[in-house]
């Protein structure tokens, strides 16, 4: 089949371009894969070896509610909206996904249009007459184009766009530690509510015993001494009460910020440990978690974007095309710039090849490489990490659940021995000492308990934000090849 002279040449240069474009693919810059060269466990040592009945499934959005406190869901909520550090978070993705579309806009030409007009007079030779004077219009566009033929603002590209998916990751980092802190900081308000009203009741206690050798005293039967010594009772039980209102007080401050009020705000009812619920967990394999994990996979985005930074270093040794171009009408009358005469335009190309930079090229290249480096090293710490978390969590849970079964039963004994030696007080057959050292091991036993129930439940919520908590990735929108905003699934 032949073709037309016309036809011929369109059809060269149609091929021609389809060559060019497939020689700037080939010699695009090649991106090295994120991966971290580590070899994962197929199952968590300290996870139960039998599936658990009623177990939580993953991910769960809005995991604290399994516990079955409304402070806790209130808080939780209150967190999620008015935390700022999520705020922050937030604009900071904003930047991130401002900066793709700035990197993406190099890929795509620049077109500019300018419109003028002008009038001007210049000088004559007789001084007593006036310079000729004349008009000027004109108006046109003018474009510029970067044929990016080794793959540099591609590149460039790639890493704002990994760096987008970082600020995304990030988000549920902050939200992660912030579901925690605001957990523990209430746990903490909780434990220290329910060991107050323990150190009250003992204190209730050493006062009664100490009314009752003083009514011993005036009979007889006791000594000054047994009377000092439960003085001494009696005052160490009330000075450990200040330091439990104390914490209290901080960690209900602290909830004020974490949920974005003001200190003092924040009031805590007070609620028995034992009526909190631990939820039953099942971890799930390594791999699930490490999926789950924002802070693994912001790990894993930042050295996907220093991996194509080394990319782009590595082609900005080469030389860079530019091609530009002016057109436009420019006359010296208004009547005629629409005229075939008025019409002007300049089209150009450029090649600049870098000779010399005091090697700062290079060295930018090794400068990347070096970063490479340091975040793959961060992205395998990032996973050893995130095991070793969910690992001391699992455990925790299991030891701190073991505790509270072995402090009850120990609080239990140790009121039933003071019941016995207190009977035996109020009688007079039993020594002092014997009933100092009974009702020493039964305040020693109250607040044993009150602290491991608030340790389990932290542990129980140390887990959960352990295993990713119920934080979601959401893509990004894609137009036109350049991401636009997306955003993180947070839970309300």
């Amino acid at each position: 089949m032949s073709f037309p002279p016309p036809a011929r040449r369109n059809l060269i240069r149609a091929s021609a371009l389809l060559g060019l474009g497939g020689l700037a693919s080939a010699c695009a810059a090649r991106i090295d894969p994120a991966a971290s060269g580590l070899r994962l466990p197929t199952l968590f040592r300290a996870a139960n070896a039998e599936p658990v009945p009623g177990a939580m499934r993953w991910p769960d959005a809005t995991w604290w509610r399994a516990f079955g406190a409304p402070q806790l869901d209130a808080l939780m909520r209150a967190a999620m909206a008015g935390n700022l550090d999520l705020a922050a978070a937030a604009a900071r993705l904003r930047q991130a996904d401002a900066e793709v579309r700035i990197s993406g806009a190099a890929l795509l030409p620049t077109v500019d249009a300018d419109f003028s007009a002008g009038r001007s007079r210049g000088t004559s030779r007789n001084l007593n007459t006036a310079g000729s004077a004349s008009n000027s219009f004109g108006g046109g566009f003018s474009a510029s184009y970067e044929v990016d033929f080794w793959g540099r603002n591609r590149a460039i590209l790639d890493s704002a766009r990994s760096s987008a998916t970082a600020a995304r990751y990030a988000i549920g980092v902050t939200a992660l530690s912030t579901q925690s802190a605001v957990a523990n900081a209430l746990f903490n308000v909780l434990g220290a509510q329910e060991q107050l009203e323990i150190q009250r009741g003992n204190l209730e206690v050493a006062t009664r015993n100490l009314s009752i050798l003083r009514q011993r005293v005036a009979v007889g039967t006791a000594t000054g001494l047994d009377v000092a010594q439960q003085e001494t009772a009696v005052a160490q039980q009330r000075a450990a009460i200040p330091p439990l209102q104390q914490v209290a007080e901080q960690n209900s401050f602290a909830l004020g910020t974490l949920t974005g009020v003001a200190p003092g705000e924040i009031d805590i009812r007070a609620v028995r440990l034992e009526e909190i619920t631990v939820p039953a967990i099942e971890p799930g394999l390594p791999a699930e978690v490490l999926a789950r994990r924002p802070d693994v996979q912001l790990a894993e985005a930042n050295l996907a974007a220093a991996n194509a930074n080394v990319a782009a270093a590595r082609a900005a040794l080469f030389p860079t095309i530019a091609l530009t171009g002016s057109g436009g009408l420019q006359s010296l009358a208004l009547e005629t710039l629409l005229r075939p005469g008025s019409t002007v335009y300049n089209l150009a190309a450029g090649v600049t090849a870098p000779i010399f930079n005091a090697g700062a090229l290079r060295a930018q290249v090794e400068q990347f490489s070096a970063r490479q480096a340091e975040l793959l090293a961060e992205y395998r710490r990032a996973i050893l990490f995130a095991l070793q978390d969910t690992e001391t969590s699992l455990s925790a849970l299991r030891r701190t659940t073991e505790s509270v079964q072995l402090q009850r039963v120990r609080a239990e004994a140790a009121q039933r021995a003071y019941g016995i030696a207190e009977a035996q007080l109020q009688a007079g057959t039993v020594d002092l000492l014997t009933v100092l050292t009974v009702q020493s091991s039964l305040f020693s036993a109250r607040n044993a308990l009150a602290q491991a129930q608030a340790d389990r439940l932290q542990a129980a919520a140390a887990l959960f934000t352990a295993l990713g908590g119920g934080w979601t990735y959401v893509a990004p929108v894609a137009l036109g090849g350049v991401a636009l905003g997306g955003g993180a699934n947070l839970s309300p």
